[in-house]
């Protein structure tokens, strides 16, 4: 049912219909049209990331999406979710996630005054986000880098949405970065000279195996788990979530790009290096038929897109100390820059990166990498 917010001419419509829901998907693509940095996800991926019959984390999240309309139109959209399995749920806070708007303060206000009631009236003591939806998909605002496009499974606003959030009452919780690195760069010199020599008894490098691709992603998330478990935000993933992952990446990962590393027989670490899909999208407006298909495997597996992202990287705590497990990281980009320069790659993103998380940001910052666009999470106290 939908509702008009108070002393205001915007109706709110708490999404429930199919048809509803394909409005606020495409939503984004009307208002960001005239961004020439914007991209346009594809239409069946965010269908299925927004569907409870699709998307795994619905069966242990809350969750609610609200449409805007103002004068007969669609103009602003907003999600507000509550994971179960977030740790810091516990602490009282819910999220807010998939804002987008038209440059109006009354649209913003009536959006976070649902999203922020809906979270109130489920005992939340904060809102943070934007979150979309899980902390483990897309997280935080894009408040600098507006002038390139964003890579795979990385978001792209409106410049004007961080002061209409702030608007709100909200102030920044934490920034999260995105690096860019030149594939033609090596490591630095001292570094390089370490990596480069014979591994230490016990390490092995080694690239994905499709035979054996579904136990792969399982061993994968289960270093991912470990490894992430210490980090701020980080909700851990299930096995229907694990098998989801496999389901997305089989279409568009490439096993010279992704590597593990093992220690004494032991499964240790990896780094997945993802074609960047968005550079191979671009022109199809949200589409995959009649012949977006045909375009995307195309540029995928023959023509190649230039550039990728590392949307996950981990190193087992247990190892991350030791002095075999300290070399990891930079065996493994050194692994996957090889392999990449020889597939014709120029860059590559490696995010997203806390702006506290001092480990990470030290390994990019010596392999030269520099940051180019920054997010952020928004908190209030409700």
């Amino acid at each position: 049912m939908a509702y008009d917010s108070p002393a205001s001419s915007v109706r709110l419509v708490p999404v429930s219909t199919a048809a509803e829901l394909e409005r606020f998907i495409r939503l984004p693509m009307r208002l960001q049209a005239n961004d020439p940095n914007y991209i346009a996800p594809l239409l069946l991926e965010r269908r299925e990331a927004l569907s409870p019959k699709t998307n795994p984390f619905f069966a242990h999240a809350d969750v609610q999406f609200w449409l805007a309309v103002k004068d007969g139109r669609d103009v602003g959209r907003i999600s507000a979710q509550i994971d179960r399995l977030n740790p810091q749920t516990a602490e009282g806070y819910g999220n807010f996630g998939l804002i987008a708007a038209e440059d109006d303060q009354e649209v913003f206000a009536a959006l976070f005054a649902a999203a922020e009631a809906w979270l109130r009236e489920r005992g939340c003591k904060a809102a943070l986000g934007p979150v979309n939806l899980s902390t483990n998909e897309e997280v935080g605002l894009l408040v600098e880098g507006h002038d390139t496009p964003p890579m795979v499974m990385m978001g792209h606003d409106a410049s004007f949405t961080g002061p209409r959030i702030e608007g709100q009452g909200y102030v920044k919780a934490k920034d999260i970065y995105a690096y860019e690195c030149s594939v033609a760069d090596d490591l630095p010199a001292p570094i390089l000279r370490r990596v480069r020599k014979p591994l230490a008894e016990g390490v092995v490098l080694r690239t994905l195996d499709m035979k054996r691709f579904e136990e792969e992603v399982r061993t994968l998330t289960d270093i991912l788990n470990d490894a992430w478990s210490g980090n701020w935000g980080f909700t851990p993933t299930t096995e229907a979530e694990t098998k989801q992952l496999a389901t997305a990446l089989k279409m568009v990962i490439d096993p010279r790009l992704t590597w593990f590393a093992e220690i004494d027989g032991e499964p240790a670490g990896f780094m997945v290096l993802l074609p960047n899909v968005n550079e191979a999208i671009a022109d199809l407006k949200g589409k995959l038929v009649p012949f977006g298909w045909a375009k995307l495997l195309w540029r995928l597996k023959v023509s190649r897109v230039k550039s990728g992202r590392v949307p996950l990287m981990g190193v087992k705590r247990k190892f991350a100390s030791t002095h075999r497990g300290q070399l990891l990281p930079f065996q493994l980009i050194d692994a996957v820059v090889l392999a990449a320069r020889k597939l014709g790659y120029r860059r590559y993103e490696l995010s997203w990166i806390l702006e506290d998380n001092a480990p990470m940001r030290r390994i990019c910052e010596a392999g030269g990498a520099r940051i180019y666009k920054t997010y952020r999470l928004y908190e209030k106290a409700l």
